[in-house]
């Protein structure tokens, strides 16, 4: 298992040495120069000799190569260098909002969880029944919605009619039912069918067979072996969820005022913060490719044939 984790984490530094370097290129192909957002910003005359001094500054009058690896240094450093709006560190205001957004999305886990384990695993015992219809028709209903217009409802119903939640703003727990379920129930949506195709095609292995044959309990059998097997394509699929869901929380906070990092960088995007826009970018990035060496190391853990290479 060391060894595999070892290689897990070799083959990750080309990955984040091209994320960098994509990062850095994205923000070159701008079309304002960022001199000149930086004047207007800090309400100065972007005029040819202000925008000069403020290039030198920067270090934008040297050649890309050089400011690539000036920057990549500071990287390493987690020093993402100073916001054109509130000239602080960018890396300080990240993670001043990141709790937020980290918050809302554990509750939109933990919300995925509690509804699509049990609606896979019994819509996949109880095949073709009203109760897997309704699993069915609640998956596409569900996957097909776009969280903005079901935030807009879930508002319309839960608050402004029923007046049973808060509508936005974060407080107390019932300010975060509305932004979490908002989140969670698309990826519950997927969920429950990716968990009802891999249980009931496990439900048709071999093993199950035997197993009833050496005459084990049913419910032993769908929780120790079934339920294993099932759970190693929602946990690889459920690595990459949880990055959607720290990048996508940025509609869903938005839509509630919820304060996290996706609010502030909409207005960094409004205000063309670029060292900010640069360092979410890189940070959401980093954040999927751990989540995936996450996910491989619990996927070795649970399947052996994947940490043996298939030996």
């Amino acid at each position: 298992m060391e060894r595999f984790i070892v290689n897990r984490i070799i083959s990750l530094v080309p990955v984040l040495l091209g994320i960098s370097l994509l990062t850095f290129i994205l923000i070159q192909l701008v079309p304002v120069d960022p001199a000149e957002v930086y004047l207007r910003l800090s309400q100065i005359p972007p005029t040819d000799e202000a925008v000069a001094v403020t290039r030198a500054e920067l270090g934008l009058d040297k050649p890309l190569y050089q400011q690539y690896f000036d920057w990549l240094r500071k990287v390493v450093q987690l020093d993402f260098g100073l916001s054109f709006v509130t000239k602080e560190p960018v890396m300080e205001e990240l993670l001043y909002y990141f709790p937020a957004t980290l918050k809302l999305t554990a509750a939109s886990l933990v919300i995925v969880l509690l509804i699509s384990i049990p609606l896979g695993v019994f819509s996949a015992l109880y095949k073709d029944t009203a109760f897997d219809q309704m699993c069915r028709i609640f998956a596409f209903i569900g996957a097909s919605m776009p969280s903005f217009w079901l935030g807009f409802v879930l508002v319309y119903i839960l608050s402004l009619k029923l007046d049973l939640l808060p509508v936005y703003g974060r407080g107390t727990l019932a300010h975060l039912v509305l932004p979490a379920t908002t989140l969670a129930l698309g990826s519950a949506a997927v969920y429950t069918r990716l968990l009802r195709t891999s249980m009931l095609e496990n439900l048709n292995q071999n093993f199950v067979l035997y197993a009833k044959a050496r005459g084990l309990k049913e419910r032993l059998i769908v929780v120790r072996y079934v339920l294993k097997n099932a759970l190693i394509p929602v946990v690889i699929a459920f690595g990459m969820t949880l990055g959607h869901m720290l990048a996508g929380s940025v509609i869903v906070e938005n839509v509630f005022a919820w304060p996290g990092v996706g609010r502030y960088i909409v207005s960094s995007i409004f205000n063309r913060d670029y060292p900010v826009i640069q360092a979410y970018v890189l940070f959401m990035a980093v954040n999927f490719v751990l989540l995936n060496l996450i996910v491989d190391i619990i996927c070795g853990l649970l399947d052996p044939r994947i940490r043996l290479g298939g030996d």
